[in-house]
């Protein structure tokens, strides 16, 4: 009876779809974290957290994304923070990325099931090689973590005992290479007092780009001596990357140059150091060190652009991702020019790209719009406020212009589903939750419509 219960159990879990395996599985830690968070031991004495909250700290730790409802560094223990800090780790790498980190040190078979799934949660179009690339992922992921850990210890012993330094440069690393954007400051500072130092910008800038770009292109760049080339993707990402933190920064500076309550009162250095990092930053990290409030309007709308577009495919970050957004700029350059094909670095890309990029961009602008709506009526605040939050939960940024802590109970719900759905991806999501496709068995006739 035990072995035919086993089978019928067996047989259930292969019935899933690797999509569906995926959003079981992010649903399943983030309960397992909500309940850790939960227990007395986790947060300081004389505090307590209900199961919404702890419910929302565990989804954002897990999704990546930084928005907070009590704050890190003042409201949780050692243990709580620790926690979190396992939970950003899991939920950035994947957690299947991290059962195969189990399955190569105790030299278990990695079966086909587990590829399919690996193959969905690294958004890779093929199945070959792809546990050499967790594996490469995971080896470049911890080697640059414990690289940056040891350089923001050695900064912030001078500000801090060395082993509450320690601890802040492990879980500050590990929290900005995963583009997460949690912090010990307290307070809800995020980095501010670190505005114009330049070792705190560039490690951390290092890390949230290192981990925002893709683990493919990492490895990509891994292997450029080898190969002495780079895939089209890689060069897509890196461009774009590049091109988005230049324009960022220039925009940011230009329109906060004068502004008293954020740059105004810094010299050239701390300007340009704010404006890289804030150019940086929404692409899904969440880490700031300006006052996001203090921002005039044109800046937080910009940066909601930025959030919109987040990170690139296969990394750590959110948003439509750079290469959609390239695609997207490429489809309206070609129309413009009057070509049927899109050409990047002398590549042509197949339609079905374009269709995916479309779908994943209207898919992305439809659930921020709805969220947006439902906000503002159960919420007390001004609209780019909620646009801002409900852009930031999506691309899990964690970027927020002060309104996280004071949402209503129905506004944390409506948080927590719009940063799962960010972190998984619209169309996982759809597929996971939707029919099964099935092949069609004939094509309608073509039809012509006026458009323009």
């Amino acid at each position: 009876m035990a072995a035919q219960a086993s089978k019928v159990s067996e047989f259930r879990w292969l019935k899933l779809s690797p999509p569906q395996i995926l959003v079981i599985g992010f649903a399943v830690i983030i309960l397992i974290g909500a309940l850790l968070l939960m227990l007395p031991v986790s947060h300081v004495p004389g505090h307590s957290i209900g199961f919404l909250d702890a419910l929302f700290t565990s989804t954002s730790a897990t999704c990546v994304t930084g928005l907070v409802v009590k704050d890190t560094g003042t409201f949780f223990t050692t243990f709580g923070q620790i926690v979190i800090m396992l939970l950003i780790q899991v939920g950035g790498l994947g957690f299947m990325s991290m059962a195969t980190l189990f399955a190569l040190v105790f030299r278990r078979r990695i079966s086909l099931r587990e590829r399919l799934v690996l193959q969905e949660a690294m958004n890779q179009s093929s199945m070959e090689g792809i546990v050499r690339l967790i594996r490469s992922v995971l080896i470049y992921s911890l080697v640059i973590e414990a690289c940056a850990a040891v350089l923001l210890t050695f900064r912030w012993a001078f500000d801090m005992p060395l082993g509450r330094a320690a601890f802040f440069g492990v879980f500050h690393a590990v929290s900005m290479f995963n583009n997460a954007g949690f912090d010990l400051f307290g307070e809800y500072r995020s980095l501010t007092g670190y505005a114009d130092d330049p070792v705190v910008n560039i490690v951390v800038m290092f890390l949230i780009v290192s981990g925002g770009i893709g683990f493919i292109v990492m490895s990509d760049i891994m292997d450029y001596r080898r190969k002495r080339r780079l895939s089209l993707h890689s060069k897509v990402v890196l461009s774009m990357t590049a091109a988005l933190i230049v324009i960022g920064a220039l925009v940011l500076f230009i329109f906060e140059f004068t502004n008293p309550r954020t740059m105004g009162s810094l010299g050239w250095g701390g300007k340009i150091w704010t404006a890289l990092f804030q150019s940086v930053t929404p692409r899904t990290a969440g880490a700031n060190t300006l006052d996001m409030t203090g921002l005039r309007q044109a800046s937080q709308f910009f940066i909601v652009i930025l959030m919109f577009i987040g990170a690139s495919p296969g990394s750590t970050g959110g948003g439509i991702k750079t290469t959609t957004f390239t695609i997207m700029i490429g489809a309206v350059i070609a129309m413009l020019r009057g070509r049927d094909d899109i050409v990047l670095f002398r590549y042509r890309l197949a339609q079905e790209r374009v269709f995916k990029a479309l779908t994943i961009t209207l898919l992305a602008l439809l659930l921020i719009v709805a969220v947006s709506m439902v906000l503002s009526t159960t919420e007390d605040a001004p609209f780019l406020n909620l646009l801002f939050e409900t852009t930031s939960a999506f691309a899990t940024v964690g970027l927020s212009l002060g309104l996280t802590p004071d949402l209503s109970m129905a506004g944390k719900i409506l948080i927590c589903l719009t940063m799962f759905a960010g972190r998984l991806g619209v169309l996982t999501l759809a597929y996971a939750l939707g029919p099964k496709k099935g092949k069609e068995l004939y094509r309608y006739p073509e039809g012509k419509m006026i458009i323009g």
